[in-house]
């Protein structure tokens, strides 16, 4: 496979990235999230990246049997000598972009976990300052007249 197709594969896995990342974020600036739809969106990612993976070690194998040196220098001038620079370029810059949308979910992910974690906290809270006893009865209040008889 020559090093143009592979590129363009690369940039065309990163496009459905991009895709993906935006769904999920979608997913969670929802106010009631929906936990399959994330977990769905989180096999396609990962399935995306294992592809990812493999066009870029098979990229990084043909610049090297083409006899380019390893790295983004040699990538650049394998691009440019098989004229695909401006592929190569988009690639990079796309990759730029997936890196800052992936940051921004995480950060999105953190945050609704944070939150998550404050209200059961406070639903915790709650709960022990219950006025019932396990056996339905309220608690006595210090102090108070109990007029059962």
């Amino acid at each position: 496979m020559g090093l143009s197709r592979l590129l363009s594969d690369q940039l065309q896995r990163l496009d459905e990235l991009v895709l993906l990342l935006s769904d999920e974020q979608a997913q969670l600036t929802k106010g009631s999230i929906d936990g399959d739809a994330l977990s769905a969106l989180a096999l396609k990612k990962q399935a995306l990246l294992v592809e990812l993976e493999r066009i870029e070690t098979l990229r990084r194998s043909v610049q090297t049997k083409l006899g380019y040196a390893e790295g983004a220098l040699g990538a650049k001038q394998a691009a440019n000598d098989a004229d695909c620079l401006l592929t190569w370029e988009n690639l990079l810059e796309k990759s730029e972009r997936v890196s800052r949308m992936n940051e921004l979910t995480g950060q999105m992910l953190s945050l609704r976990m944070k939150h998550n974690q404050e209200m059961l906290d406070y639903i915790r809270q709650i709960a022990e300052k219950t006025l019932y006893k396990p056996n339905g009865r309220n608690n006595a209040q210090p102090g108070r007249f109990n007029a059962s008889a």
